[in-house]
């Protein structure tokens, strides 16, 4: 079964009611104009925006998603977001594990763990991210780094249906620096052969792995065409209807 590609956009801590609502609107209007496509479209707007984005798209087949999520599903965690809560907005997908999350609020590897399975328990896909810091690159730990990251980090009751991993090498995030297409395959078939190892070899071959860190529509049929590459997690350029939706055209999709 052929992967389909998911071009996702993760817009952070980004966007007042006006701007996120019209960037809403810009990409539902582009992506009707695309007619039928053989991609699947994701926008992660800050949680005060939810709703308005969640309007703004409707009907499309545009999947909206959260940005983190607490494991709990209510309780005393003054300024959390329970993936319930995702859930009842409209969400479908949450994204855990950014490498922001992991170094700005000590997130591990097991927490982003409980947190997968407690998205799992609300219906939400989880959309895992892993990558190696400059550092770690630097001194040749990429691979085995990101390997323990996916082995900590993904669920044993992970699927294809209810997962998707990103790789984000952290010293490509907003810098303009993108690894070699070389080192970006090899790291998602590390990828993918660590979690053949951790979940069996049927869900890792349908499971999607995305591709996040300065990707832009010059780069993206480049990035996209790898074996291994299933789509793209989108910073900075998904804040521009005319960048998010032309990585998508440039996906090698249409």
């Amino acid at each position: 079964m052929a992967r389909k590609l998911l071009i996702a956009g993760n817009w952070k801590m980004n966007g007042l009611m006006a701007d996120g609502v019209a960037l809403a609107k810009g990409i539902a209007e582009e992506v009707k104009k695309l007619g039928k496509v053989q991609c699947e479209f994701l926008v992660c707007p800050p949680f005060t925006l939810l709703s308005s984005v969640k309007k703004a798209l409707r009907g499309t087949k545009i999947a909206m998603g959260g940005q983190n999520c607490h494991f709990a599903d209510k309780g005393a965690h003054t300024g959390d977001i329970s993936p319930a809560m995702l859930k009842d907005i409209g969400c479908q997908y949450v994204i855990l594990g950014h490498s922001e999350r992991r170094t700005n609020h000590f997130e591990t590897n097991e927490i982003v763990n409980v947190k997968a399975q407690a998205a799992y328990s609300n219906d939400l896909k989880a959309v895992i991210c892993v990558g190696e810091t400059l550092m770690e690159r630097e001194a040749g730990q990429a691979l085995d780094v990101c390997k323990k990251q996916v082995l900590d980090s993904v669920p044993e009751s992970a699927t294809w249906q209810n997962t998707v991993i990103a790789y984000e090498p952290v010293w490509a995030i907003g810098t303009g620096k993108v690894p070699t297409t070389a080192d970006v395959a090899e790291m998602h078939a590390a990828i993918r052969k660590t979690l053949a190892k951790k979940l069996g070899k049927s869900n890792a071959n349908r499971m999607r792995i995305l591709y996040g860190g300065s990707v832009k529509p010059s780069n993206a049929k480049e990035l996209l065409s790898l074996n291994d590459v299933d789509g793209a997690l989108i910073g900075g350029a998904s804040l521009k209807v005319e960048d998010f939706l032309g990585i998508a055209k440039n996906s090698g999709a249409f």
